[in-house]
C-alpha cells in the first residue's frame, strides 16, 4: 500500500471511527488496514490512533495529520481531474459544510437529483453553527449566511433571504407588543453568539432607507440556532431570523411577527470555497445544482 493509499486509509478510519467499516468502504481485509496503519505509524514515528474496544480515534498528533491528508488527498484529486477526462461525471469524496436548518430543509430533500446524476461522488456533509476553516478541516465548499469576511475564499451568491423579528403569545401578552422599532429597546432579545465573537444583542429595522441596529434588552445568550428558536418558543424574548427557518412556527401561531410593516434587511446566503487555480469537477457540479436549488427555493441571490 503506498503512501497515498495508506493516508486515504487512515482518513476513512477517522470519518468512521471503525478499522472494520473503513477497510470494508476500500475493500481491503481487515487485517491489512491494521498492519498499514502500523506501518505508517512507524514510518513517523508517532501513534496516530487510539484503539479501544468500542471506537478508534485520533490522538492529537493523528487529528493534525488527518487535516493535512485531507488536504493533500484533494489536490491529489483535482490534478487527476484535470487529466482525465472525468468532467460530466466527477468521482471522489466532495465535503460540504451547510448550517442544520439548510441541510434538512432544503439540501438533504432534493440530494437524491444530485446523487442520480453524479453517482460516483460520495459526499460528506457536516452541520453546525460554528464556522469552520475551510482550508484547515479540509471542506471544498460551504454555504454561509451575511456578507463574506474572508478574502481568502470565493463566494458565490446562491440566495437573499427574507428576515422577521418575532417572539411568543405569551412573552407578548406579558411584555406588550412593540409598535416601533425604538420600543424593540424596552424589550427582552434572546441574544446569540457566534464563535469568538461578542453577543449579538441588536434587532435589525429598515427605518427611512437606513438599517437601525436597535439594542435590546435580555438575561438569556445562545450559540445556535435550534436554542434560539426554541428560547423564543419558551417565551424567553425576541428573535430575528429568516422567515424560511419560521414560518411553521408562524404558521401555527407559536410565533407572532413583531412589526411586520416595517422593512427588515434581507441576508445575503452564499456558497464560499477555498481558493485554486483551477475549480475541481466535483465542487463544480456541486456548485452549478446547488445554486439552482436555491434558485428555485428562493428566487436567486
Amino acid at each position: 500500500m503506498d503512501r497515498f493509499d495508506s493516508m486515504t486509509l487512515f482518513v476513512r478510519i477517522v470519518e468512521s471511527g471503525s478499522f472494520t467499516r473503513a477497510a470494508n468502504a476500500l475493500d481491503i481485509p481487515r487485517a491489512t488496514a491494521t498492519l498499514a496503519i502500523q506501518r505508517l505509524e512507524s514510518r513517523l514515528g508517532v501513534r496516530l490512533l487510539e484503539r479501544t474496544t468500542r471506537q478508534v480515534r485520533p490522538t492529537p498528533e493523528g487529528e493534525a495529520f488527518h487535516q493535512r491528508c485531507l488536504h493533500l488527498l484533494a489536490e491529489l484529486e483535482d490534478a487527476e481531474a484535470m487529466l482525465q477526462p472525468i468532467a460530466d461525471n466527477p468521482r471522489g469524496v466532495l465535503r460540504v459544510e451547510l448550517h442544520g436548518t439548510h441541510a434538512s430543509r432544503i439540501v438533504l430533500p432534493h440530494l437524491d437529483d444530485f446523487h442520480a446524476r453524479y453517482p460516483l461522488l460520495e459526499l460528506v456533509i457536516t452541520t453546525g453553527d460554528r464556522r469552520v476553516d475551510l482550508v484547515g478541516e479540509g471542506i471544498d465548499c460551504a454555504v454561509r449566511s451575511g456578507e463574506p469576511e474572508d478574502s481568502s475564499l470565493v463566494a458565490r451568491r446562491l440566495a437573499t433571504l427574507e428576515q422577521v423579528i418575532c417572539a411568543s403569545p405569551a412573552y407578548l401578552e406579558r411584555m406588550g407588543m412593540p409598535s416601533t422599532p425604538e420600543s424593540l429597546r424596552h424589550h427582552h432579545g434572546v441574544h446569540f453568539i457566534s464563535g469568538f465573537n461578542a453577543p449579538d444583542r441588536t434587532l435589525d429595522v429598515i427605518v427611512d432607507g437606513e438599517t437601525r441596529h436597535v439594542t435590546t434588552g435580555g438575561w438569556l445568550t445562545v450559540n445556535d440556532a435550534d436554542s434560539y428558536v426554541v428560547s423564543a418558543l419558551e417565551g424567553f424574548g425576541l428573535i430575528q431570523l429568516p422567515r424560511f427557518r419560521l414560518t411553521p412556527h408562524l404558521e401555527t401561531g407559536e410565533l407572532v411577527e413583531v412589526l411586520p410593516r416595517w422593512e427588515k434587511p434581507s441576508l445575503p446566503l452564499y456558497a464560499v470555497y477555498p481558493q485554486r487555480r483551477h475549480l475541481s469537477p466535483r465542487v463544480r457540479v456541486f456548485l452549478e445544482w446547488i445554486s439552482d436549488l436555491y434558485e428555485a427555493s428562493f428566487g436567486g441571490g
